[in-house]
């Protein structure tokens, strides 16, 4: 069977291209408690945030090759842990106190929209790529990750009552994989049960959200939360899409590199979400796209993932 060539089914399949900005910035999470603040909360928000956001955007104003820099902004909205108001009401009230700050949001997103998007599952996409960070000498007894809904960056202290050979060695602490002298272990809810239904946690839905920003998921080879123009916004959060594009002349929602401005309370989410990103597997064939583009634009781009992600975090 001479000049038969064999290729794997994976390789010849057609993988959707994002289009890429060289960053995304975020302007900030809202949630109910900060809308229940009215229009002077949302002013000292985006004036505490626009120093930083601006500061950001100029890191990429200038990009080898003589390339006119892309950079765009966008907002999470909290739909999915508490409904409150509607897009009708909430989303001029955030362009216009944005704008007394200098600032252009260019997309909104809703964080229910990082769960299930366009009908495409996202967050059960993400669960699936995950690759269990594996522990040295670990004995299996707890169950995976898909069962438990918890995850780890090491060994959890055993459970020296359910193992017998452990119990005469008494307690032992947790450790962290690939430690730096000392461990610093994060062990994070992946999601929990409400009504006998799936409730995604919110630093799980953080994780997606960064994924979605850095164009790197796609559902049987396709792009997942295009951004849509609406010509009227809805009374109702559902009927809003997961990625809404506000400015018609913005640069690609989706970036080689993210940078998010978020309150002090978040830093112990973002470390849950490092933890997860650290995890999941991305299809190589997107992954090859993203460098492939990223050499053709005279870029340097850090191989790890959570190198692309940058945060300032401020006080309240």
């Amino acid at each position: 069977m001479t000049g038969v060539a064999f290729e794997e089914a994976v390789a010849a399949r057609n993988v959707e291209r994002v289009p890429l900005s060289h960053l995304s910035i975020e302007l900030g999470h809202l949630y109910m408690e900060e809308f229940a603040g009215g229009m002077d909360s949302l002013r000292r928000h985006f004036r505490r945030i626009a120093p930083w956001a601006q500061s950001a955007a100029r890191t990429v104003a200038t990009k080898p090759g003589g390339n006119r820099p892309r950079v765009s902004t966008c907002f999470l909205v909290d739909d999915y842990f508490s409904r409150f108001s509607t897009p009708r009401e909430v989303i001029p009230m955030l362009v216009a106190a944005a704008e007394e700050s200098g600032l252009v949001i260019d997309y909104l997103a809703r964080e229910s929209g990082c769960a299930v998007a366009d009908e495409i599952p996202l967050a059960k996409l993400v669960e699936q790529a995950l690759v269990t960070d594996p522990v040295p000498g670990s004995n299996g007894i707890r169950p995976p990750t898909t069962e438990t809904g918890w995850l780890c960056n090491g060994q959890r202290s055993p459970n020296t009552v359910a193992i017998p050979a452990m119990a005469d060695k008494g307690w032992l602490p947790p450790m962290q994989n690939a430690a730096n002298r000392h461990s610093i272990f994060v062990d994070v809810e992946l999601w929990d049960l409400e009504n006998g239904q799936r409730r995604w946690s919110c630093p799980f839905l953080a994780a997606v959200w960064q994924l979605i920003r850095l164009g790197l998921l796609r559902h049987n080879g396709e792009i997942v939360t295009t951004p849509w123009q609406v010509e009227e916004l809805p009374d109702d959060w559902d009927k809003l899409p997961a990625v809404v594009q506000l400015n018609p002349r913005a640069a690609a929602f989706s970036a080689y590199r993210t940078f998010s401005v978020l309150g002090s309370r978040f830093l112990q989410v973002e470390l849950a979400v490092r933890t997860i990103l650290n995890q999941v597997s991305i299809d190589p064939t997107v992954l090859d796209q993203v460098f492939t583009r990223m050499r053709g634009e005279n870029m340097e781009l850090p191989k790890e993932l959570v190198d692309r992600i940058d945060y300032v975090f401020i006080g309240e």
